[in-house]
């Protein structure tokens, strides 16, 4: 178990229930105050006189970042010292983090005396200085992996819930406000009732396809009727030739003929493709509602569920129309893949190779070791398959917090992506499912890349022996990719007569280049 820390406002029951945490979980318990004090040999009240508020943070951040690099404990850390947005990555990356909270009056009443609290009594008037201070910090305490409140609740309550926060052991988005957690569970229809509760939406509206609903339908339905929240349901027709704004307009038609408000939640329960429309149209209803994802296949647990992509495609070509609109919560039930053949697992694993290829070495190398096992039908091994899912959604993660809205090295994870999507559009969108397409592509991508001296050829073998290992194509017929040039030439990432390209340098390790279209071409096509 990675090491807890408690974060939040000065007197929302940090050290209380941090010592009743870590007997529960048989952890030690550190506070970083008492460790301040005690490696400076001065109270806090003297070094914030003596040196000011600037130098005590230096020393609180080098004390804290000591503390999550160390073994295993539960931390509980100074309501200023996750504002520090280093030491807060720091942390987030290391242990889990929760932030307790309560309300500026509450804190008052609990602080005792304000003038022992330096930066409370700023001012005079204690409950307006900690409604200003929390106005202030309000962004980096939302970036945590549980929010718990703590007014009028029962420490042992509150431990309670913080033991259950680390059992969940949440992947944290960090996006300030917008933050969101994914659950990675087997077989826990419950971790979708508690998403959907900690939403409090005024009412649901559940968006699915034929497919899903057949296979998975009762057990999505069974989590939502236990979150005793009004919802009304959408199933639309499976597969990418779906994916068009008709039926987005089927998600607003049933969502506004069911009386929704601005308080609802969509929850998106299928792959990608269902994922990306409810998100688009959850982005544009009402000017905007929130959104639960809910992936049910390899693909969108690992990829598509993740970061806020949405929209749907164009004769023209993929993903033309959409929006960046983050989910609120994203809840991974590897369960779902139960159902699914060896085909469509396969096809998630492209975007795990692709993944690991640009940015990830060590994911890269694990993949190859459990190729095996991961691949082919229903999973019997899901120590296998957990480990590489949980892996692939942390390296996107990583992604999208630093470059949200694809400005740059976001970009990245579109590997194998300008083919890919060239080709399914050429294919009609049903002749290569999205991972077997992006297979092609980054094979392809590769091979041209490494014709221009960027990429090494022993990666581009290693690649291509990686994915044949996990069941998906990796070449297709000269005159498919001469098919597919017109849609390479009119992909999004194109600007005047060149495209921006992600080009992988090494095991794990990848930069855009912006190429020519017309050597791109020849490099695909091996022209002279």
């Amino acid at each position: 178990m990675r090491s807890i820390v408690l974060s939040g406002f000065m007197a929302t029951g940090k050290s209380t229930v941090g010592p009743a945490v870590a007997a529960r979980l048989g952890m030690r318990f550190v506070d970083s105050d008492s460790e301040v004090e005690r490696a400076a040999g001065e109270s806090i009240r003297a070094m914030w006189s003596r040196e000011g508020e600037a130098a005590f943070r230096a020393r609180e951040a080098e004390v804290v970042r000591a503390l999550v690099a160390g073994p295993p404990s539960v931390i509980g850390v100074g309501g200023g010292a996750l504002v520090d947005a280093k030491t807060r990555r720091i942390a987030m990356d290391r242990a889990l983090i929760v932030t307790l909270t309560a309300e500026p009056e509450t804190v008052v009443a609990r602080a005792g005396d304000i003038a022992a609290r330096p930066n409370l009594s700023v001012g005079g008037d204690a409950v307006a200085r900690a409604r200003e201070l929390l106005a202030a910090r309000v962004e980096a305490y939302a970036e945590c992996h549980a929010t718990i409140a703590t007014d009028g609740v029962a420490p042992e309550a509150v431990a309670g819930a913080v033991v259950a926060a680390a059992a969940r052991d949440p992947i944290l988005v960090p996006l300030g406000t917008r933050s969101y957690a994914i659950d990675v569970c087997v077989g826990d229809p419950g971790r979708l009732s508690w998403a959907i509760r900690r939403c409090a939406p005024s009412s649901l509206v559940v968006v699915t396809d034929t497919n899903v609903q057949t296979a998975r339908g009762a057990v999505v339905d069974t989590a939502v009727l236990a979150a005793g929240v009004r919802a009304v349901r959408v199933v639309l027709p499976p597969g990418e030739e779906n994916k068009t704004v008709a039926s987005v307009g089927e998600i607003w038609d049933g969502a506004l003929a069911s009386g929704v408000d601005r308080d609802a939640v969509v929850v998106a329960a299928g792959g990608g493709v269902v994922g990306d429309l409810a998100g688009f149209a959850a982005s544009s209803l009402l000017r905007g509602v929130r959104f639960v994802q809910v992936p049910t296949t390899l693909l969108s647990m690992v990829d598509s569920s993740v970061g806020g992509k949405t929209g749907f495609d164009h004769p023209a070509g993929k993903n033309l129309i959409g929006a960046f609109h983050q989910p609120s919560a994203v809840v991974v039930d590897l369960e779902h893949l139960t159902t699914l053949d060896a085909r469509q697992r396969a096809a998630g694993l492209a975007e795990v190779a692709k993944i690991a290829l640009a940015t990830d070495r060590p994911l890269l190398d694990d993949l190859e070791a459990v190729a095996a096992a991961v691949a082919g039908g229903t999973p019997r091994d899901w120590r296998a398959l957990v480990p590489i899912v949980r892996a692939a959604i942390l390296a996107k993660v990583r992604i999208v917090r630093d470059d949200e809205r694809e400005s740059g090295p976001r970009a990245l994870l579109n590997v194998g992506h300008t083919v890919g999507h060239a080709l399914e559009a050429h294919g009609g969108f049903h002749r290569w499912l999205h991972g077997e397409a992006v297979a092609i592509g980054m094979v392809a991508e590769m091979r041209a890349t490494a014709a221009l001296g960027w990429t090494p050829g022993a990666l581009v073998e290693r690649a291509t022996r990686l994915l044949a290992a996990l069941g998906l194509p990796t070449h297709v017929a000269e005159e498919d990719l001469e098919a597919a040039w017109p849609y390479v030439a009119n992909d999004k990432k194109r600007g005047g007569d060149s495209l921006r390209l992600p080009v992988v340098t090494a095991s794990g390790e990848s930069h855009v280049e912006r190429v020519a279209l017309t050597v791109l071409r020849s490099a695909l096509l091996g022209e002279r």
